[in-house]
């Protein structure tokens, strides 16, 4: 009887901070097809810093070619788009170094990419690193928005 608990418990996903900056709700984006939760809910990161994290511990499912996104999957199956900046797949992956690669296990203190800031802003490009969870469901998302240091916990989905 008492291992039913252990199987009916909740588990909590932490989320981190991808990089330092100032995060702020997905509906402030520029960007209405990400502010209006059509991809998904979550939120963004005004970045100080091009070095982007893994914002949870899982696994890299995808890195788009054009370097601009990278999908992961935490053990949960809780799927994760890491979107760099705004219309950026314009770029061609001009701008991105990524270190990471599909089936790769990543946690918080994983480098996924480096993204040229400066290039972005002669691109004129938005630079706001989105975190947007496309598969929700009935999980409840809560985070803190304002200064964030990279890797530091900033909200979890229940």
């Amino acid at each position: 009887m008492i291992m039913g608990l252990f199987f009916n418990r909740k588990r909590s996903i932490d989320l981190f901070a991808p990089v330092a900056g100032v995060l702020e709700p997905i509906e402030k984006v520029s960007d209405e097809v990400f502010a209006s939760k059509a991809m998904g809910d979550g939120f963004a990161i005004k970045p100080k810093s091009g070095e982007i994290y893994s914002p949870i511990d899982g696994t890299v499912t995808s890195v788009f070619p054009t370097k601009h996104a990278i999908g992961l999957k935490t053990k949960g199956n809780l799927e994760i788009l890491v979107h760099l900046g705004i219309d950026t797949v314009e770029l061609n992956g001009k701008g991105f170094e990524v270190f990471v690669k599909e089936g790769d296990v990543v946690s918080s203190k994983t480098k996924l990419v480096d993204v040229d800031l400066n290039f972005l802003a002669s691109e004129k490009k938005p630079n706001d690193i989105m975190v947007i969870f496309t598969n929700l469901d009935k999980h409840a998302l809560t985070y803190e928005a304002g200064n964030v240091n990279q890797g530091d916990k900033v909200g979890t989905v229940e």
